[in-house]
């Protein structure tokens, strides 16, 4: 059982950082909540670490600290940080291993630095090891802690989630000099990472995002088919994917800028979809 106090804070740090999940989890059943906002705020916690801190290395000793407390290690200091002590309880209420959440953690050393994603292959790992996990985690969470089924769409929806928010995100990443696009799907356009940090909004960019945007939609639509191996109730747990069709067809219109369009849709419109989508 996750404490009142921690299922608040948690719910708090969702709706300001995650605000889509957020929504989203509002049409899950009231006693459920706090199970996906103690997931959710755990996995913005870990993402927005390379945010709030100065130096890759610090960044490296934060996410040491978080894998140290779920593994055990710091359990006493843990249990009275907000968002690790819901996590920690989490885990402990529905019986599940630390080690998804341990992968998620290592996965995002990786936004630590401003390598390069090597290929499309490494893209859809590491949205496994978090998007993904998500999905997968916020199913089993909604069914009580037994196995909901769906693990294949919950890898196909992980991957259409992810691959959406990093072409949001792109404008941003840009600025940062980071470049999120797969490097091998560049080559084929004749493209660099160079050509993405440097913001060269060209025709090859336009049919390489094109591309990437087709992929998203792929998976997706497999995260539908797969979402009659769901059980019922935990259903509600992919109802962020409503959204993906929504922001994909919004880089889509005639005025989008790769680089300075804000993709985004009114609240009652992600609502809707929302809706629907559950």
């Amino acid at each position: 059982m996750i404490p009142a106090d921690q299922a608040a804070a948690c719910e708090q740090i969702v709706k300001a950082y995650d605000r889509d999940r957020w929504l989203a989890t509002l049409l899950a059943p009231e006693d459920r909540r706090p199970a996906l906002f103690a997931l959710y705020a755990f996995s913005s916690e870990i993402a927005r670490i390379r945010e709030t801190v100065t130096q890759p290395a610090l960044g490296e000793m934060r996410l040491t600290w978080w894998r140290e407390a779920l593994e055990g290690a710091r359990r006493a200091e843990a249990a009275s940080h907000p968002v690790a002590g819901a996590a920690l309880a989490l885990i402990d209420s529905l019986h599940l291993t630390p080690q998804a959440f341990v992968n998620l953690i290592e996965a995002r050393r990786f936004d630590l630095y401003d390598d390069p994603v090597p290929s499309l292959a490494f893209l859809e790992g590491y949205a496994g090891e978090t998007a993904s996990a998500l999905f997968r985690l916020a199913a089993i969470a909604l069914a009580g802690g037994r196995d909901p089924g769906g693990a294949a769409g919950a890898g196909h929806a992980g991957v259409a989630y992810a691959i959406t928010g990093l072409l949001r995100a792109l404008p941003w990443h840009a600025a940062q000099g980071r470049c999120c696009l797969p490097a091998d799907l560049l080559a084929r356009h004749g493209l660099a990472p160079a050509d993405v940090t440097g913001a060269r909004d060209t025709p090859a960019l336009r049919a390489a995002l094109a591309e990437l945007r087709a992929h998203a939609r792929r998976r997706h639509d497999e995260a539908r088919a797969g979402l009659g191996d769901v059980a019922r109730d935990a259903r509600p747990a992919f109802a962020p994917l409503a959204l993906v069709p929504l922001y994909l067809k919004a880089m889509e219109a005639k005025d989008y800028d790769p680089f300075r369009t804000v993709v985004d849709a009114p609240q009652w419109r992600k609502q809707w979809s929302l809706w629907r989508g559950a």
